[in-house]
């Protein structure tokens, strides 16, 4: 029946990863707008058990993750290139870089940029120092930056390494299932396989909800901020709906004309902010503190990779920020994963991890030192209110616009920051719309627009969902619930990645030079 539903829509997919997971999708749309109260007890109820069961377990994947591919990047695999020993890459190292950024953190970096940093500088999370004092700016620098900087790109790096290497070195589909050839074989184009690649298609339409309703909170508080449109939820959902539209006129345009040249507009005015930041703040203190931050950073990466709270001294903090941070990174690693797969053929294993990890921590370490000691500097030199409004007022979403309140320009400056997060947003649903069509075809390039068209409109219908149907909770909290739950499977999924991706390359260079005649040669004899 699917296949019949499928022939008559003229479709360039696999009915049954398409359908199966569409209909989930759906189902979850109308089961929690049916049965909102119930959804969010079921949530909460499991989030809680996870947090309490499990919260261990999401600290020690992250910091596996990247101690493995540290490990891999400087073995005798590195040189390994993912693609013909020939190929150049097809994007430039700017034009890569952009890209990188717009599919992975780049709302990320305009919600929390501010937020975050005060946020611990006002309640330090392991309790041992004084707030608002010099040691707090430490802690808060450092665990900011542990989590928005190799441990984040760490979650990307390791599925878009293990993608790379399958498709363009051993010719399997684009999909999920695919990595996991060295332990299924041919049964990933059955059931089992299926099954992997429609969780990762929910994983990454719920985690790019995730995304689209956090930039949305912060467009709605932008706009409140320059206008006075009112914050709620029903201003929220139609702005998920207006720029949903516009996700779908990039969706058209395609990868070079749409998230290409959106990428790159979007990477040069985040950039002019930052300098607008820089320049017309407290320069000196900035420059000097850049430097410094690098070295809290190198401080705290090791000792905060191991932290789990074991002593229970700020009950619930790590389950709100560093847990959900990670569950819900790992749940559209997916969608980044095949996304940078798809823009880095041509580079060698080292090149790619000491790229996709080096270049966007490096820039993250300026980004939050510029706007986290920024925000220092307003409450402690400056009389700002930022502790007020965002950690006493508990309003992050704002967080940014409260902030440039202190310096000059302040409307067209936050005006140009709305446009920022909208861009992102679009360039985030509309590389989300890809990769979901290549996990549902299996081909490294586009399938037909309007399969693309659909999983844009449908990644909008999610992200209004979970903000619009949590009853009792304010959308950040019910985004949190929803995301940690459903991130779990996809740890245990990563570190099957790291099985498969080391057995896959010992099979494949262990007798000749020639991976894909090694690995023909251990298949076939």
């Amino acid at each position: 029946m699917l296949k019949k539903a499928h022939d008559r829509m003229g479709l360039r997919t696999d009915p049954i990863i398409f359908f199966v997971s569409a209909g989930i999708a759906i189902g979850f749309v109308l089961f929690a707008i049916l049965f909102t109260g119930f959804v969010d007890s079921v949530f909460t109820a499991a989030r809680d058990w996870l947090l309490t069961s499990f919260g261990w377990f999401y600290i020690l994947g992250v910091t596996s993750f990247l101690l493995f591919l540290i490990w891999i990047a400087f073995s005798r695999y590195g040189h390994v290139k993912l693609g013909g020993e020939d190929e150049k890459p097809e994007y430039s190292n700017m034009a890569w870089f952009s890209m990188l950024f717009a599919a992975g953190i780049g709302t990320i970096l305009m919600f929390w940029g501010v937020a975050e940093p005060i946020s611990h500088y006002a309640n330090p999370p392991r309790g041992d120092v004084e707030p608002e004092s010099i040691a707090a700016m430490d802690e808060a620098m450092g665990f900011t930056l542990y989590h928005f900087g190799l441990h984040t790109w760490t979650i990307f790096c390791l599925p878009a390494l293990a993608f790379s290497y399958f498709v363009y070195k051993r010719g399997l589909p684009m999909r999920v299932s695919s990595i996991f050839y060295p332990i299924l074989g041919d049964r990933i184009h059955g059931p089992i396989g299926k099954s992997i690649d429609i969780l990762a298609v929910i994983g990454t339409l719920f985690g790019v909800a995730t995304s689209i309703g956090l930039g949305t909170l912060q467009i709605n508080s932008g706009l409140n901020s320059l206008f006075g449109v009112p914050e709620g939820k029903l201003t929220q959902v139609l702005l998920i709906f207006g720029i949903t539209l516009i996700a779908i006129g990039s969706v058209v345009l395609g990868l070079d004309k749409g998230i290409k040249r959106l990428s790159n507009i979007n990477i040069t005015m985040a950039i002019g902010l930052l300098v607008f930041i820089f320049i017309s703040g407290a320069t000196l203190y900035l420059a000097k503190g850049i430097i410094e931050t690098t070295g809290t950073y190198l401080k705290w990466i090791v000792p905060l990779s191991f932290w789990t709270d074991a002593a229970d001294v700020n009950p619930g903090w790590q389950g709100n920020w560093t847990v959900f941070y990670w569950a819900w990174t790992i749940t559209w690693a997916p969608f980044v994963g095949i996304f940078i797969a798809r823009i880095s053929r041509g580079r060698t294993i080292r090149q790619f991890v000491g790229g996709v990890l080096g270049l966007p921590t490096a820039f993250s370490i300026i980004w939050f030192s510029v706007f986290g000691l920024s925000s220092f500097d307003i409450e402690r030199n400056r009389d700002g209110n930022l502790i007020q409004e965002v950690v006493v007022e508990n309003d992050i979403p704002g967080a940014l616009f409260s902030f440039l309140e202190n310096f000059p320009f302040t409307t067209f400056v936050a005006a140009i920051s709305v446009l920022i997060v909208v861009i992102f947003f679009t360039t985030s649903s509309d590389s989300a719309s890809l990769v979901i069509d290549m996990l549902c075809t299996g081909e490294s390039g586009m399938g037909p627009t309007r399969q693309r068209v659909f999983w844009a409109a449908l990644e909008g219908v999610v992200g209004a969902t979970l903000l619009a149907a949590a009853a009792g909770t304010d959308g950040l909290t019910a985004l949190q619930q929803v995301i940690t739950v459903i991130g779990l499977p996809f740890f245990l999924i990563g570190f099957l990645m790291m099985y498969n991706l080391v057995k896959a390359l010992r099979e494949d260079h262990v007798s000749t030079g020639d991976p894909v005649r090694a690995w023909k040669h251990a298949k076939f004899r």
